[in-house]
């Protein structure tokens, strides 16, 4: 299922407006990878399971641009991010 994308950002407060945009570029990226993994796994055409893998990756270069900015402006995310990594940590060890 795929989020619904672009969301009403009118309601947003102009102070998080970026952070707000960053975040739904970030979900469209994750909707995109999703997508192209999961028709990669239903075809049987080599060709065009290496085009949307490929495709898919790319996406995750996306993902990644999105979030280096996010962090870049939200010091709290940074945070937590950090936050969640220990937790992970402390839970897989």
């Amino acid at each position: 299922m795929l989020s619904e994308i672009p969301r009403n950002l009118t309601k947003v407060k102009k102070e998080d407006l970026d952070r707000e945009i960053l975040r739904s570029g970030m979900i469209a990226e994750l909707d995109a990878i999703n997508l192209y993994e999961q028709l990669a796994a239903m075809t049987e055409d080599p060709d065009i399971k290496t085009t949307l893998l490929d495709i898919a990756k790319e996406e995750k270069t996306h993902f990644g641009e999105f979030q280096a900015l996010l962090l870049k402006i939200d010091e709290e995310q940074v945070k937590e991010l950090e936050e969640g990594r220990r937790e992970v940590g402390e839970m897989t060890h």
